[in-house]
């Protein structure tokens, strides 16, 4: 499959070290989205040993550049809203949007270790190329003002204060996830669990009434992150 997705205008391409081990894969599909040409990249992974070394944003470059040959301009992908990891490749170093929300992508009770306990919910981002003009989510500032609608800590821990939400003013909401849900899960699952039906409801929630994902920030505590979701045409109007 992978060598006949190239045959037609697909993209498989892996990252090498310098032995020659493989320690980088991402591969996509190119078809069309609204008449126009357009790319869905399934699957980036690094191995775990090479992470945090820029492999993941050098090869979705790689793949940008070798779509823009073809005239593609813009690429879709999937990513798990509770990584935050990902969220800040996708959304700060590459620029990607949040388009969507979908819940259990890949089954309520996929075998797949990242999805374990938590279902496999996931965002769909688009990826516009060339086009400065689009509202590219940005790296928020940790201490902004507008209130945190949840909360990832325990009952053990302490929760960071937050001004409660007014619909009748507040544009601009944070939700918060932990900044390493794959480590929480083997600590507290129950606690994953919870995590992943708050943000849920609430990212879906707001979505449906028009915010939007506009930044994403990790806190220096390094417990935790947050989106803001704004809709400037919500001020003032209420619910």
């Amino acid at each position: 499959m992978l060598q006949i997705a190239v045959k037609v205008s697909g993209i498989a391409a892996g990252a090498f070290s310098e032995d020659g081990q493989l320690i980088g894969l991402v591969y996509g599909l190119t078809g069309f989205k609204h008449g126009a040409l357009h790319h869905w990249s399934h699957m980036l992974a690094v191995d775990g040993t090479y992470r945090d070394h820029g492999i993941g944003r050098a090869l979705k470059m790689y793949q940008r550049r070798e779509l823009e040959k073809l005239g593609v301009s813009s690429m879709s992908w999937t990513y798990d809203p509770l990584v935050a990891r990902n969220a800040h490749l996708n959304l700060i170093n590459l620029g990607a949007q949040v388009v969507e929300y979908e819940r259990d992508v890949y089954g309520e009770d996929s075998h797949s270790l990242t999805d374990s306990i938590i279902g496999s919910d996931r965002f769909v981002v688009d990826w516009h190329f060339g086009k400065p003009d689009l509202c590219h989510t940005v790296e928020a500032s940790f201490d902004e003002d507008s209130p945190i609608l949840n909360t990832t800590a325990g009952v053990e821990e302490k929760t960071p204060s937050s001004r409660p939400y007014d619909p009748a003013v507040d544009n601009s909401v944070r939700i918060e996830i932990p900044q390493d849900i794959q480590f929480l899960k083997l600590i507290d699952p129950d606690r994953a669990r919870r995590i992943r039906a708050d943000t849920r409801d609430l990212f879906e929630r707001f979505l449906e009434r028009g915010f939007r994902v506009r930044a994403f920030a990790l806190a220096p505590d390094g417990n935790r992150a947050w989106y803001t979701l704004s809709n400037d045409e919500t001020k003032g109007k209420g619910e």
